[in-house]
């Protein structure tokens, strides 16, 4: 049995589908079922008993306590959290609250359940958190990626509240002895991805023939990471990964915003054509956002050296896999896009024209 918490959202939701198709293995979800937090996600796992969800949220020491008790978990493997920069100008403090506060909570109650055990299940536990390479700042145009011991210069509020819960973490294995392991990960992309984030946020705009925003010249870089692979490295991680380290995972597959975008209007062209033209005739610059970092680039050359672990898809195949899977699955955006969506867009880009 393991506990996931934040397993309803995009990443988390992909984990756990991904665990159950692989392994008998329990999973108890634990997913407070925000904006983001969706359930027909894992609609597939419905009647499955090896998936138990229950909504609530990681800081709560209450809920969390008993459902270590109850269950008695392996592992823990915390995904939730608040994770759109956008989003965390606006609002800074629920991003604290979540990604600080929440991980604080969750780790006592980690503690206090390790405590508790066997020598040998003390052993054998992990508590492995997820975060993001947004905690090490910004690149130059050629400056080396971001290793595992590069330093911390977060950016944003929210690249801020995740540099905090890192170092939560690592404290809780350095005074605790917690058996910790931590993921810095690059931008991800795949199914099940919130409309918010840019490539569905492309996607959709594209297919309801709406502009497609690109923040500034389009030339922030980031390194892609196509959301199965990031599944199938933090299993590796879990598995063999030594406690009190970070494993950067990485897609090796660094590409500007604009460059992006061009691919899928391109792969709409040929998947799904516009009779009024092709779809980058909707591409429209707006104003950058505040302390939009330049480059994020990841070296994952650990995870591969000391695990064994590559990404298995390369940008091309992981971005038309993508395209095919939102053009399948309209009803499934349809069914986000409406209400606090609309109002969050206008919020956002209303002002940057």
């Amino acid at each position: 049995m393991i506990l996931v918490t934040g397993g309803a959202g995009f990443i988390g939701a992909n984990f756990v589908l991904d665990w159950l198709a692989g392994t008998d293995e329990a999973v108890v979800n634990l997913d407070k079922l925000t904006y983001a937090g969706n359930l027909e996600n894992l609609a597939s796992l419905d009647g499955d008993a090896r998936h138990h969800f229950v909504r609530g949220d990681i800081g709560d020491r209450k809920v969390v306590d008993r459902l270590l008790a109850e269950h008695r978990p392996r592992a823990v493997i915390n995904f939730a959290a608040e994770s759109h920069v956008d989003r965390s100008i606006h609002g800074p403090e629920d991003f604290v609250q979540t990604n600080v506060v929440g991980t604080f909570h969750l780790l006592e109650a980690a503690r206090a359940y390790w405590g508790g055990l066997n020598a040998t299940d003390q052993a054998a536990f992990r508590f492995l958190h997820v975060s993001t390479d947004e905690v090490y700042g910004s690149l130059g145009p050629t400056d080396a990626p971001f290793t595992e011991t590069t330093a911390y210069a977060p950016n944003s509020p929210y690249s801020a509240s995740k540099a905090a819960s890192d170092h939560l973490v690592r404290a809780y294995h350095h005074t605790y002895g917690l058996p910790v392991l931590t993921t810095n990960c690059s931008n991800n992309y795949g199914p099940f991805q919130f409309p918010e984030k840019l490539i569905p946020l492309m996607i959709h705009n594209a297919l309801t023939g709406k502009p497609l925003p690109i923040y500034g010249d389009g030339q922030n870089v980031r390194d892609w990471l196509y959301v199965a692979d990031h599944c199938s490295a933090i299993r590796r991680v879990l598995e063999a990964g030594r406690p009190g380290e970070v494993y950067n995972i990485g897609g090796w597959n660094e590409m500007p915003n604009l460059a992006i975008v061009h691919t899928i209007c391109t792969l709409l062209d040929e998947m799904q054509p516009d009779p009024a033209g092709a779809y980058a005739r909707l591409i429209t610059h707006v104003h950058d956002r505040p302390g939009h970092d330049r480059r994020y680039a990841i070296d994952a050359t650990k995870i591969d050296r000391e695990l064994g672990w590559r990404p298995a898809e390369t940008f091309a195949t992981g971005i038309k896999k993508t395209v095919r899977w939102y053009l399948d699955q309209q009803g499934w955006t349809a069914n986000i896009v409406s209400g606090e969506y609309r109002q969050w867009l206008t919020t956002n880009y209303g002002d940057r024209a």
